[in-house]
């Protein structure tokens, strides 16, 4: 019994049967015989929802590579603003230094103006005490300069101290917060003398001592204490501070209290020397009588 032969379509031959029906399609739309209408139809179901995806899949890479290009822009960008802003706080601290010291010399030049009757040299400190109060520090003016020992030093807002040692290019000063200073005081009101007395540990909240004060009148708190004429190294008049507090001690006699310093001695940078050394009567005297 003979087998029957299996129909197979081979490649070659499918590949033929496609050419004559391509060319025979081309044939009838060329004649008109048939419409292509429907073969417009049948591959715009097929192509073109495959043009869609190829559209959207392009578009979306597209939109992926704009998007890493603007992260990587984004990224310099804020690069760029971190740099800018640390060079405008670095403006910043260098514009509030300034204004500071704009501020201290401004200070400065009013308290020159206040006490214009003395000659003076500006300094500057350029070292000081361990601690965090100006009670000794060095200043960059010297012998050179026409300082001298005993000269008085004022800085905004009246009286710092005196010149203790001198160089050719240096000085030291003893400010009259330091626990070895006393000065010769009075109320500028009344002329009632008294001595304040430098205490590092009182000056910690913010104030000095005085006592001796000599007055039968009813001194009161804000009241300014300056530098007394009987004096043997401070010039008259320079301002200490302004009483706080004030007490009658208990022989009903003399008065106690505290006092705010005019000047900020936790902070002093400029300063000035006054260039003129107070003479006391017996100084006076023997100088007439050089001189004679």
């Amino acid at each position: 019994m003979k087998k029957k032969k299996k129909f197979r379509i081979t490649n070659r031959n499918l590949l033929i049967a496609l050419t004559v029906i391509c060319i025979g399609l081309i044939a009838l739309t060329a004649t008109n015989i048939i419409s292509i209408a429907p073969l417009k139809n049948i591959a715009a179901t097929i192509v073109l929802p495959l043009q869609k995806g190829v559209t959207e899949a392009a578009t979306a890479v597209s939109d992926a590579g704009r998007s890493l290009q603007s992260k990587d822009s984004l990224l310099e960008r804020i690069d760029e603003l971190e740099a800018e802003n640390a060079k405008l706080k670095e403006q910043s601290i260098i514009d509030s230094e300034n204004l500071q010291e704009l501020n201290r010399l401004r200070d400065l030049y009013q308290t020159d103006t206040s006490y214009a009757q003395y000659e003076k040299i500006a300094a500057t400190v350029i070292s000081k005490n361990a601690g965090n109060w100006y009670s000794t520090f060095i200043i960059d003016r010297g012998s050179n300069d026409g300082i001298s020992v005993d000269m008085n030093v004022i800085a905004s807002g009246g009286l710092v101290g005196l010149v203790t040692e001198v160089g050719p290019d240096w000085a030291a000063v003893k400010s009259i917060i330091d626990d070895s200073s006393s000065v010769s005081a009075m109320t500028i009101t009344t002329a009632d003398t008294c001595i304040v007395n430098g205490d590092l540990r009182l000056i910690d909240s913010g104030k000095l001592e005085f006592d001796q004060m000599n007055s039968e009148e009813n001194i009161l708190p804000g009241e300014m204490i300056v530098t007394s004429h009987i004096s043997d190294k401070y010039l008259p008049g320079i301002c200490i501070g302004t009483i706080t507090d004030i007490t009658e001690d208990s022989n009903h006699l003399t008065k106690t209290g505290y006092i705010l310093p005019a000047v900020d001695f936790s902070n002093i940078r400029e300063l000035l020397v006054i260039k003129q050394l107070k003479q006391n009567p017996d100084t006076v005297e023997q100088t007439a009588e050089q001189e004679s």
